[in-house]
Order: structure tokens, then C-alpha cells, then sequence
């Protein structure tokens, strides 16, 4: 016979901020005027004193300058390309020979929920039939306005799993957002290790079994996981789906091949308990408190692997205006990571590997939209008024072979849906574009410190 409740105490969680966010947007703002008229004023001198020796005509010069603009942005894309696919190959080739069963310990699954009323009895329905012998599940009600504590409420006791019976608990807290949500139930758990997701996702069967392999190596803090798309055979959320397995876990397999995931996803990490406590826990002063964690362990010291059959299934935004609004909130919280982190871009003695994971970031979030907005702009300009049209097709066609190449890798790796693969011949063109310019919308209003909301996005119980 199954306990099927459990007693109701009352607890005091301290969700104190380690360092309390500070931020002069004044000081933000003349930083950025003081900096970007610099920077022009050194532009125009080199402009003005390099011009007069040149024998180019104005047309001619930007042709020139355009072909190499072409040529380095190529150059960059195809090694970009390819490093990341070189390391996550050797990432896949090692882990296929790598055994690491027989390690069980004890483990806390960590449930924020915030008005999730239409999934949370299915997410929570779903982790107990994860083949893992020895595990809680906690939700952590943070102030839903909804009839979401009901139903959590309903949920409480303990439930049969798959291999033992399975603690349910809950507690119910003040708003105060996913952060101090997930610090609580990682402050009431008991376990040294902890998983924490989305209220809205749902985990695969061996999610824990093949996670929990990696840290039976005392020196990795955490390990992230694989998330995947189940709302799909929409166009913009089959062109997420490829995204996530392309532009997402294939980075992080070459992230795990030297054990510096930059990014644990919200909706599967899971971490030593201990790794977090040396980070001083989430935080609450930026949009992305998944890679402000992700950058705080590293810093402390900790390695952080990928485990690709640790999955988690979510729905993604199947409205424009939805993605694009996720995404912005994505890039500005990712900047904020970055820039609370700053000292180790410009101190690498501090900690070199984080050095580096912040550079590649501060690349990818900074540079690379730019640079992409401005090479596809200028080699339309090139095409219609040079006569550089075939030059620029056959640019376009390479690039379109690369990214079929990198999608199909991506999809047979993770033995995914073959037909995502032609998506990646308007992903290039239309998508990223797309996703770029909100990114460098993002960037620009984040620097002149424009301020924004959370947001939330409308669930549609697809999960169900």
C-alpha cells in the first residue's frame, strides 16, 4: 500500500541574491555615445588620410572592398563551420565507446511552474515513467494565477514509477520568478544532485540514467542536456526544430568534447548540488539565468559535459511575433550574462577556459549577427548594381551545401526526421536572417538600456 499523502510544513527559504544587481543605465548610456563617436571619429581619420592614395574610383572601390568582405566572411563561416563539426564528431566518436552505468544516487527533479495549469499534470505524469530507480520530483508553485496550485495540489503523494515508488511534493511561493523558484526547491531538496526544467517540458525515458553517468566524475559540476521540439509540421516550428538540432546541439556536442558547455538549457540540466552552491545559486538580474549559472560554475571551476539521450521535449512558439519575442529576450539575457562576466574577458588569468567560452559567446552574440546582416545586405547590393550576380549566386550556393551538409549530420547523429533536412535550403536565407535582425535589435537596446519585460509564452497544451 501506496502512502498517498504527504504532510504540509511550512518553510523559510532564503532566496537572497548573492550580489544584489546593481545597474547605472545613465552611466550605460553615455558609455555607449562616448565609445561609438570614438570609434567613428578613428574611422574618419583613417578614411581621410588613406583616401587620397588610393587610384580607385568610388565604384571600383567598393567592389574591391566588397569582394573582401566576401572572402573573410567566407572564410570565417566555413571555419566556424567546421571546427564546430571536427569536435562534434570526436564528441560522438568518444562518447559511443564511453560505458558509465551502474552509478544511481539519489536525485531531486526540480519543477518551476508559473500558470502551467494546461501541462503540468502531464509533465509531471511523464517523469514517472523515467527508468531511474531512486529518485523525488519537487514542483515549486511560484504565485501562478491560475488554477495551477490545484492542480500541483492534486498531484502531491507518493506515485508509482517505473522502477520504485516516486516522492511528489510541493511548494507553493510568492512570484518572484524561475530563478528564486528553482533555488527554492534546490534549497528544500536533500539529494547532492538535482535536475532542474520547465514546468512545460517533458523528459525521455533514460533522461536521469544517461545524465547522472557523467557525474560520477567528482570534477563535472553539471551536465546539459538535449532539448527537442514536439509541436512541429508547422513551418516556423519545423525550422526550430532544425534549429535546435543543428545550430544548437550540434555546438554543444564540440562544447562537450572539451567539457565547457557554454549554456545548460533550461528545460534539462542536471547539476551537483555542490557545483551550485559554489556559484551562489541562480540569479535574478538577467533574462537568462540558464547561462549566467552555466558561466558562474565554469568559473568556479567545475566541467560541464553534454549528454545527447538526456532529452527534453518542449513546444516551441508557432507565431512569429511569439519566436521573435523569445529570441529577443534570449539575446539580451545572454548580453547580460556576458557583461556581469566581463572580467574574464579582459583578465584570461582569472580563468582562461572561461575566457574563452565568454569570447566564443560574445562572437556569436555580438559579431556574428552583425556580420551576417551586413556581408547578406552588401552582396545583394553587389549583385544588383556590380554585375556580380553569378559571383554572388555561387556564394549562395555554397553556403547552401554547407548547410545541408551540417543538417545532415546533425539529423543522422541524433537519428532525427529526415525530413527537416531540405528546411536548411531557406534556413540560411530566410530564418537566420531573421532570427539575426531581432538579435541585433536586441544588442542595440540592450547597450542604450532600454528596458523590458519577462514575458511569457501562451502554452497551448500541445505537450498533452
Amino acid at each position: 500500500m501506496i502512502k498517498n499523502k504527504i504532510n504540509r510544513t511550512r518553510i523559510t527559504l532564503d532566496n537572497r541574491e548573492v550580489n544584489e544587481p546593481v545597474r547605472d543605465e545613465l552611466k550605460e548610456k553615455k558609455r555607449v555615445i562616448w565609445i561609438s563617436g570614438i570609434v567613428s571619429i578613428i574611422f574618419f581619420v583613417i578614411i581621410y588620410l588613406t583616401l587620397p592614395y588610393t587610384i580607385l574610383s568610388w565604384s571600383g572601390l567598393y567592389v574591391y572592398a566588397s569582394i573582401v568582405s566576401l572572402v573573410i566572411f567566407l572564410f570565417v563561416l566555413v571555419f566556424r563551420y567546421f571546427s564546430i563539426l571536427i569536435m562534434a564528431y570526436l564528441y560522438i566518436t568518444r562518447y559511443t565507446v564511453q560505458d558509465k552505468n551502474g552509478y544511481y544516487p539519489f536525485i531531486s527533479i526540480i519543477v518551476p511552474v508559473y500558470n502551467e495549469s494546461k501541462v503540468i499534470e502531464s509533465s509531471v505524469n511523464s517523469l514517472l515513467k523515467l527508468d531511474y530507480p531512486n529518485y523525488e520530483i519537487i514542483i515549486v508553485n511560484d504565485g501562478s494565477e491560475d488554477n495551477t496550485a490545484e492542480v500541483a495540489e492534486s498531484l502531491v503523494g507518493y506515485k508509482h514509477g517505473v522502477s520504485s515508488n516516486v516522492k511528489v511534493s510541493l511548494i507553493n511561493k510568492p512570484n518572484g520568478g524561475k530563478s528564486k523558484a528553482l533555488n527554492a526547491g534546490i534549497q528544500y531538496s536533500e539529494a547532492d544532485f538535482v535536475l532542474c526544467m520547465d514546468g512545460d517540458s517533458q523528459l525521455s525515458e533514460n533522461t536521469l540514467k544517461m545524465g547522472i553517468r557523467h557525474l560520477a566524475d567528482p570534477e563535472v559540476g553539471a551536465v546539459a542536456g538535449n532539448v527537442k521540439v514536439l509541436n512541429r509540421k508547422k513551418f516556423f516550428t519545423d525550422l526550430q526544430a532544425l534549429e535546435y538540432i543543428e545550430g544548437l546541439n550540434m555546438p554543444r556536442s564540440a562544447q562537450g568534447f572539451i567539457h565547457m558547455v557554454n549554456i545548460i538549457p533550461g528545460p534539462i540540466g542536471i547539476f551537483r548540488k555542490e557545483a551550485i552552491y559554489d556559484a551562489g545559486y541562480y540569479s535574478s538580474d538577467t533574462f537568462a539565468e540558464d547561462a549566467d549559472l552555466t558561466l558562474k560554475i565554469l568559473a568556479a571551476g567545475w566541467k560541464i559535459h553534454y549528454e545527447p539521450n538526456s532529452i527534453a521535449i518542449t513546444e516551441a512558439p508557432e507565431k512569429l511575433q511569439q519566436l521573435l519575442k523569445q529570441r529577443y529576450r534570449w539575446t539580451r539575457g545572454i548580453i547580460q550574462a556576458i557583461r556581469k562576466h566581463k572580467k574574464y574577458i579582459i583578465n584570461p588569468t582569472l580563468n582562461f577556459n572561461n575566457t574563452l567560452v565568454l569570447w566564443s559567446m560574445a562572437y556569436e552574440a555580438l559579431l556574428w549577427p552583425f556580420m551576417n546582416l551586413f556581408s547578406n545586405l552588401n552582396f545583394i547590393l553587389v549583385a544588383l548594381f556590380a554585375g556580380m550576380s553569378s559571383l554572388v549566386f555561387f556564394f549562395w550556393v555554397g553556403i547552401a551545401i554547407l548547410d545541408m551538409m551540417s543538417a545532415l549530420y546533425s539529423v543522422a547523429v541524433e537519428k532525427e526526421d529526415f525530413r527537416l533536412v531540405p528546411y536548411a535550403l531557406i534556413y540560411r536565407i530566410f530564418f537566420v536572417v531573421l532570427i539575426d535582425v531581432t538579435k541585433a535589435m536586441a544588442t542595440i537596446e540592450e547597450f542604450l538600456g532600454i528596458k523590458m519585460n519577462w514575458g511569457k509564452l501562451e502554452r497551448i497544451g500541445t505537450i498533452k
